[in-house]
């Protein structure tokens, strides 16, 4: 089963699955309690374009805090509960647009038909996450090790609980620092289940490490028609995820939107220095609403060519550099006007 074909779940003021576009989470890294600090950090979230924030909620000033937190954001929150049932009705009261819970880890039935009798009240949707490092010690034993097979089961296993208390309005989230076993677990996933899926490669890493292990394991996932919003884990500033989760949804053609910038990977023939200005070309553009390619090229002797399937760019050379609209030299320019000039031209695209 792929995207088109997953049940469609309303969380806050966004929808996923059925088709729909393929929503960018994150997770705020400050304390849930410290609603000052949390909003600060999802509002510049919000900005990078982030479409659902996800908060801990450990204790219950966390819980009573996603009231006050819910009236200064603009995109659905989902409380993050671990252990304790009450937390997820308490985050439900104040406002939670969704829940993320392992019913395995919430205690007896009982403590988990209030959390479901709780959203069922409401409509809120409740995120079954399974993760490989907590999955359970029979599943480990009937498998001989961790293994793809097992964390579906296991989610599955979760999944039908909430099934039997008569709730589904669900969505799977199943997680591996293993990026080849991740895959692995989300084709089987998808061939048992209508819920859509949260996709993501746990614990990946630093920024560094984690966005290649995520492009890796999200690029095939996603590429196969499954996944309905993802969230790039990585250990540094949240937004950073969002730009990372932005450009792996871009490369895939699965959203349009936002400047794409390439650049050539240098080489002895550059005469400028390409790596600072590649870079401040990509700071530059992260704000500027086009649909567009800018190519950042070391030399005036390949650069034209090579930036040819680029809507505009430009091209280093000694104190001087060139302007290169789709392959065609537009005009010279001193090397340190470079900047301004291609800042103003795409400030000015459709004029």
């Amino acid at each position: 089963m792929n995207r088109t074909d997953t049940k469609v779940i309303k969380i806050g003021n966004k929808v996923i699955g059925g088709g729909n576009p393929i929503l960018i989470q994150s997770m705020t890294n400050v304390a849930t309690e410290n609603v000052a600090a949390c909003v600060e950090q999802i509002h510049r979230l919000e900005a990078a374009g982030c479409d659902i924030i996800r908060c801990t909620v450990p204790t219950m000033e966390a819980a009573l805090a996603l009231k006050e937190i819910k009236k200064q954001i603009h995109i659905p929150l989902v409380a993050d509960i671990h252990f304790d049932y009450r937390m997820a009705i308490a985050a439900m009261e104040n406002g939670a647009d969704k829940i993320r819970i392992n019913p395995g880890n919430i205690g007896s039935i009982d403590k988990v038909e209030a959390v479901v009798k709780a959203a069922k009240e409401r409509q809120i949707p409740i995120r079954v996450g399974v993760n490989s490092g907590s999955l359970e010690k029979h599943l480990i034993e009937k498998y001989g090790s961790v293994t793809a097979e097992g964390i579906v089961e296991s989610a599955l296993d979760k999944v039908k609980i909430i099934e039997d208390l008569g709730y589904d309005n669900l969505v799977i989230s199943i997680k591996s620092s293993d990026v080849l076993m991740c895959v692995k677990a989300h084709q089987l996933l998808a061939d048992k289940t209508h819920y859509p899926l949260h996709v993501g490669i746990t614990e990946s890493g630093t920024v560094a490490s984690g966005n290649i292990k995520s492009a890796v394991g999200l690029g095939i996932i996603l590429n196969q028609g499954i996944g309905d919003t993802i969230r790039v884990s990585l250990t540094g500033d949240p937004v950073e995820e969002i730009k990372s989760a932005k450009l792996i949804l871009r490369t895939l053609g699965l959203r349009k939107g936002g400047v794409e910038v390439v650049s050539c990977p240098t080489c002895g023939r550059t005469k400028i220095n390409l790596i600072e200005l590649a870079n401040k070309v990509e700071a530059l553009v992260e704000d500027i609403p086009l649909d567009i390619k800018v190519a950042v090229m070391g030399c005036v002797v390949n650069g034209p060519g090579e930036a040819k399937e680029a809507d505009i760019g430009i091209a280093g050379g000694i104190g001087e550099g060139l302007l290169i609209k789709k392959g065609q030299v537009v005009r010279k320019v001193p090397e340190e006007q470079l900047l301004d000039v291609l800042r103003d031209e795409l400030l000015h695209w459709n004029e």
